[in-house]
């Protein structure tokens, strides 16, 4: 067996080191294209929703990491995981004619039907402090099961996050906050 000089090992240890960097900064920076490529569509329709664009940034990630394509367990659909019913919902109420479902893949489709039905959450909870956690159960669980968990928790947002009786729905409301506001 042949030794290497020392002088061609420190070269190889150091462009080894040199490509690995390499690596982890074209994959920083592919992730980051992933997840900002929607911002000026986030901040157009949130903004015309009265919605922050971080909450809406936070709901996306959370529902479909940033995935335009992505379908859920139960046929939700796109970046914000529209039901079929929450589209039927929006179009009639602003006026417009159901889109057909593959619309609904193409992100500013999804990003506006999906901050609409937001929306329409946080304004039907504003009755309470803090309206985000009532909002964002319904959006996940929907209004019945929102309505049954705001009643055993008596208008405190803490108590009516911990007395939802969904698992994933409470994960999904806690994750979202926390993203959101770096806190439940």
């Amino acid at each position: 067996m042949r030794t290497i000089p020392r002088r061609v090992a420190v070269q190889i240890i150091y462009w080894n080191v040199v490509l690995a960097t390499l690596i982890v900064c074209l994959a920083a920076i592919a992730f980051l294209h992933r997840i900002h490529r929607f911002d000026t569509l986030i901040v157009q329709h949130a903004t015309e929703q009265q919605l922050d664009p971080r909450l809406v940034s936070a709901l996306i990630w959370q529902e479909s990491r940033f995935h335009p394509e992505c379908v859920g367990t139960k046929q939700e659909i796109g970046l914000m995981q529209i039901t079929d019913g929450a589209v039927k919902e929006w179009a009639k109420a602003t006026h417009v004619p159901t889109p057909p479902r593959e619309t609904l893949f193409e992100p500013a489709a999804n990003i506006r039907a999906g901050t609409w039905y937001l929306a329409r959450a946080v304004k039907r909870w504003s009755v309470y402090p803090d309206p985000l956690p009532y909002a964002l159960a319904e959006y996940n669980a929907g209004r019945s099961n929102a309505q049954r968990w705001a009643a055993a928790s008596g208008g405190d947002s803490r108590k009516f996050v911990d007395s939802i009786t969904y698992p994933t729905t409470q994960k999904y409301v806690r994750n979202i906050l926390k993203r959101y506001r770096g806190k439940v």
